[in-house]
């Protein structure tokens, strides 16, 4: 299957491979989708704890307006699955295998009438 649009990527378990340009493509309707929203919640799927909070933070670096609260306090052993809300801030990591790999992006709204949407799984590197 190739990846051209956002929801291309819902049946996956772990992200694909993509190439600039589909990076490019699927991060101009990514953002607009963020800057649309009033807050997001991010969740990481890594083969370790360092992998996740990377990705976390590279979100972070992208984007300067999402902030998310003790990273370095963060660890657990093996796989792992990190969920990050940036209305709160906090973060929790937990070890959890049978995972894909890749960071699932949730859209959220302070209206009742708007639905959230999630994108992904994207590649760790994402957003880099």
């Amino acid at each position: 299957m190739e990846i051209k649009k956002l929801v291309d990527l819902n049946s996956l378990r772990t992200a694909p491979l993509l190439s600039s340009s589909q990076i490019k493509k699927l991060l101009e309707e990514l953002e607009f989708n963020i800057l649309d929203s009033d807050w997001i919640t991010v969740g990481i799927m890594a083969s370790h704890d360092y992998e996740a909070i990377e990705a976390l933070k590279s979100i972070s670096r992208k984007y300067t307006s999402i902030k998310f609260r003790n990273l370095d306090s963060l660890n657990a052993d093996g796989s792992v699955f990190l969920k990050g809300n940036q209305k709160t801030g906090n973060v929790y990591i937990r070890s959890e295998n049978g995972l894909g790999e890749g960071i699932l992006l949730t859209c959220q709204y302070d209206e009742d009438s708007r639905e959230s949407n999630t994108s992904g799984p994207l590649p760790l590197n994402f957003f880099t």
